[in-house]
Parts: C-alpha cells; sequence; structure tokens
C-alpha cells in the first residue's frame, strides 16, 4: 500500500473519528508533560507523530520505511522531527526520550519483544502501545486467515497477549484499555459507544501502558 492510500482513509469522516479515538486514548495512557520528548516507533505517514506534536515541542518519528518517512515529512506541522530506523534495534542512547509509543507498528514487527525491550531501553519514563484486539468484531471482520487489506499478515493481540510482552521487565503499573467498540460513523453508533463502560474489552484497538521502574 503507498503511503498516500493509507493516510487518505484518515481524512475520511469514518477514519477522523477513529483516528480521535485512538489518540485520545494513547494520550490519556501516555499523560505526555508539555516539555517531555516523545518517540513514535513505527510512526509510518506520520499521523500520530503529527497530533502529539500539536502539545509537545520534542516529538520524534521512526520508520525502516524509507518512503513513508518522506511521505511523512512532507506532512510535518510542528517540527516535529523523521529519522529512519529499526524497532528492533533503536538508534537512540539508552534513557533519552521521556516517552515513548507505538501505533499499530508491533503487530508487523515478528520480534516483537526485542522491540519492546529497544523500547524501554531508550526510555525514562512511559511506554504505550496500540495494538489490534483480537477479541473484537474488528478481528472477525478483517484479520482471520491473515487478514485483508491494511490489515493482512497483521498480529492482533488478546489484552493477557499484550501484558505478556511487559513480563519481566523494568516496567510498573500495567493498564490496559479497548477504545473504537464499532467502525461505523453515524448518530446511532457515536451515541451507543458513549453509553459504553471504560472497561469495555471488546474494542478494536487495545492500549497496553507501563511505568519505566525506577532503578534501585
Amino acid at each position: 500500500m503507498k503511503a498516500e492510500d493509507y493516510e487518505a482513509w484518515y481524512e475520511t469522516a469514518k477514519g477522523r473519528r477513529i483516528a480521535l479515538a485512538e489518540y485520545q486514548a494513547l494520550r490519556q495512557h501516555l499523560d505526555p508533560r508539555p516539555a517531555d520528548s516523545i518517540l513514535d516507533v513505527g510512526c509510518g505517514t506520520g499521523q500520530f507523530t503529527r497530533r502529539f506534536a500539536e502539545r509537545n515541542r520534542v516529538v520524534i518519528g521512526l520508520d525502516s520505511d524509507v518512503a513513508w518517512l518522506r511521505f511523512a515529512a512532507s506532512r510535518q506541522t510542528h517540527k516535529e522531527a523523521y529519522v529512519a530506523g529499526d524497532a528492533i534495534c533503536l538508534p537512540f542512547a539508552d534513557k533519552s526520550v521521556d516517552l515513548s509509543i507505538s501505533v499499530a507498528a508491533l503487530c508487523f514487527v515478528a520480534q516483537q519483544r526485542q522491540a519492546v525491550l529497544e523500547m524501554i531501553r531508550v526510555t525514562r519514563r512511559r511506554v504505550v502501545l496500540g495494538l489490534l484486539n483480537r477479541r473484537s468484531p474488528l478481528f472477525l471482520a478483517k484479520g482471520r486467515d491473515g487478514g485483508t487489506g491494511a490489515y493482512r499478515g497483521a498480529h492482533w493481540h488478546t489484552a493477557n497477549e499484550a501484558v505478556r510482552l511487559f513480563n519481566e521487565l523494568p516496567v510498573v503499573n500495567i493498564r490496559t484499555q479497548t477504545v473504537v467498540a464499532f467502525t461505523g460513523n453515524n448518530t446511532f453508533v457515536h451515541a451507543l459507544e458513549r453509553l459504553l463502560p471504560v472497561s469495555w474489552p471488546w474494542g478494536a484497538f487495545l492500549v497496553v501502558s507501563g511505568d519505566i521502574q525506577a532503578e534501585k
């Protein structure tokens, strides 16, 4: 898929609604202070990198696809920076950023555990992962048998599997949440989603976060 085609979906009414819901959940878990530096691992077209850069001065998007990085840089809005690199070997020093996120990118990384280790290595305070929820209606529609469209080849996580990514690592206060219970875009769907509890486990987008444990 071309970066232009991927980004075009975010410009539809449905895409804008879903992206906003995902961003709000990610931001709530990340809880960034204005001066915090943020690393977006697997930033793709820079959709979420740009959103975080609206309020944070130092935001870096990293991706291994140079063509997509060029596209992201062409959409730069708040002086966010873009760097080429691999999620399993991040080109940053230990504890060099305050916060790190990864939005659906690890779903396409074979060595997920290594990518999480790298995020923890370079991060001082908190790591947040946005993943695809295997326990969601979207998985039944788009994820089975290898997936379709933009979801082809993606790994879909359960909440327990997402938490296990942090097992025996220096991460505490692990939390999970799902959002985007329904992928439709009409008044009925909007009203129904507002009635759902925060603990709703079947949303399409699964967020897992944890604080980096202070060294003794």
